[in-house]
């Protein structure tokens, strides 16, 4: 009796992602494979469960791949791919720059500070994300606190507000935790000793640190630069708030399709496009772990 419980438990997930995950992204690609239409819901064509085997034969080929051809097409939709992929991985590196230093500083403290600098790191989660956004906007814009800052110093103000150097800084701030705790998860786990042992055979500080420190926590690094960059390049809150109507990126573009255009078709197919390129570094991540792990 044990046996038939445990697969049935073990099916548990498979139809969670059945119905949360596999379903919908059949949808989308149904949707993305469709056409347009002056109708409710507008697309075409519509299958028709009435009509048996006619209606799903004639369904089957109604449908077809010029969305996608359209996309390749349309200069919009190319300079918001590669908005995008340049924003999330600029946003990325930045987000190395400072995240490791602070996971590696968290690291080297006592034990008891260690959850109360982790604490702080989560704390902002306990606040709405939309409000931390609009205290960005707060901040910078033309007479916001940035601005006032530099004018009680007497430097010239600044124009960050609806501009890319608005939005990466915004995408820095927003993800900034899930950089920090996956590295921080790797870089306290290190055994002290191997550094010890590199400085006594001669290794400097930070010679010890690039051949032992830095290698042994790669997959921290990959693990945070995927958190991060994975969600950041359909961000859709971030553009809209602080880089205003010029920035592009597909987030956005989703929206404005689906809501003010109400071309279902295309932003479906645009979203298929962002999915299986996301899916490519994490098929890569994936076999470089199981190299690790080998």
């Amino acid at each position: 009796m044990r046996r038939p419980r445990a697969g049935l438990a073990a099916l548990v997930p498979y139809l969670w992602l059945g119905v949360f995950f596999a379903f919908p992204f059949l949808l989308v690609a149904k949707l993305s494979l469709s056409d347009t239409a002056l109708a409710i819901p507008p697309y075409a064509p519509r299958l028709r469960w009435t009509d048996g085997v006619d209606g799903l034969r004639a369904f089957a080929a109604a449908l077809d791949p010029e969305t996608y051809a359209r996309l390749w097409r349309d200069r919009l939709y190319l300079d918001a791919y590669a908005s995008s992929l340049r924003l999330a991985a600029v946003a990325t590196a930045l987000l190395l720059l400072v995240g490791y230093p602070m996971a590696y500083g968290m690291s080297r403290f006592p034990p008891r500070a260690r959850s109360i600098l982790v604490m702080a790191v989560i704390l902002p989660f306990w606040t709405s994300f939309l409000i931390r956004i609009y205290a960005w906007i707060a901040i910078l814009k033309p007479a916001g606190l940035l601005n006032a800052a530099l004018g009680a110093l007497g430097l010239p103000a600044l124009n960050l507000l609806n501009t890319e150097a608005a939005v990466i800084v915004g995408l820095v701030y927003a993800y900034l935790p899930f950089m920090v705790l996956p590295l921080y998860a790797v870089l306290e786990k290190q055994d002290d000793s191997l550094v010890e042992a590199a400085q006594d055979l001669g290794a400097s500080r930070a010679g010890a640190f690039w051949r032992v420190t830095f290698p042994l926590s790669l997959p921290g690094v990959a693990a945070g630069a995927l958190l991060c960059f994975i969600p950041m390049v359909g961000e859709f809150v971030i553009p809209d708030l602080l880089g205003g109507s010029g920035t592009l990126m597909l987030g956005r573009t989703i929206w404005t399709e689906f809501f003010a255009n109400r071309d279902w078709p295309a932003a479906s197919a645009v979203a298929i496009v962002l999915l299986a390129t996301l899916v490519i570094p994490i098929l890569v991540f994936q076999r470089q772990q199981a190299k690790v792990v080998r």
